[in-house]
């Protein structure tokens, strides 16, 4: 089928489906196991896919302790290449210490960029250590650049609640963190980042997913005036 022909299938389909599709050329042209894609707009980030359990982890666990390759993406538009994740010295020793305990060699964060602009990353992941090539980083700059307005507009069509994303290889945008951002910044009359950070530091130290603790605060089940037993 012609990009032309893909693309049009996909944009009749559900958004998991077609988020799930934007994958495949990385996963089928790239020497890596899995990957992940997600979306950065209006200071959000929002997973659409990945493609398997472990692309998922390492995705969450970037989302909840706001360090890895993936934010370094981000701030600075340009690809971030981890060969061995065991290393010292990339600068995340929370991040590094987590994703150790996974079946992961290597971490590869492709940012996507609509003209100057990033407005996502595509993460990648080896199950062993390794690099990429000059060719193969070229290759997937270009393959990641070629899908953020596709990416972009699924995005909004789950936003628009059309086909909610669900599932454990396709994660939900993340609604019930904002809103409790936003709660919480009200309540403690913080900013939102303090209050963002608020939530990940108990998520943090009680072990608990930070859409657990978001879904309790919105709930009002729990208060974060005071830090959590322990910490």
């Amino acid at each position: 089928m012609s990009a032309d022909g893909m693309r049009a299938s996909r944009d009749g389909g559900p958004p998991a489906t077609a988020a799930r599709e934007l994958l495949d050329p990385f996963l089928e042209r790239l020497p890596v196991t899995g990957a992940s894609i997600s979306v950065v707009a209006d200071a959000r980030r929002s997973t659409l896919a990945a493609s398997d359990r472990t692309a998922a982890r390492l995705e969450q666990l970037q989302f909840e302790l706001g360090e890895g390759p993936h934010w370094q993406a981000v701030r600075s538009g340009r690809a971030v290449l981890v060969p061995d994740v065991n290393a010292s010295g990339s600068g995340w020793p929370v991040f590094d210490a987590a994703a150790s305990e996974l079946e992961v060699g290597a971490l590869f964060s492709i940012p996507m960029s609509v003209g100057a602009v990033v407005v996502g990353v595509v993460d990648l992941y080896r199950a062993s250590p390794g690099i990429l090539s000059t060719g193969d980083v070229l290759l997937a700059r270009s393959l990641a650049v070629g899908l953020a307005s596709e990416a972009l507009q699924i995005a909004a069509r789950v936003a628009a609640q059309e086909h909610p994303l669900d599932g454990a290889l396709a994660p939900e945008l993340r609604r019930v963190v904002h809103q409790a951002t936003g709660m919480l910044l009200v309540q403690l009359d913080v900013t939102a980042t303090e209050a963002f950070a608020r939530l990940r530091a108990h998520a943090f130290a009680t072990g608990a997913p930070l859409e657990s603790i978001a879904q309790d605060v919105v709930a009002r089940r729990l208060t974060l005036d005071e830090p959590p037993a322990g910490a």
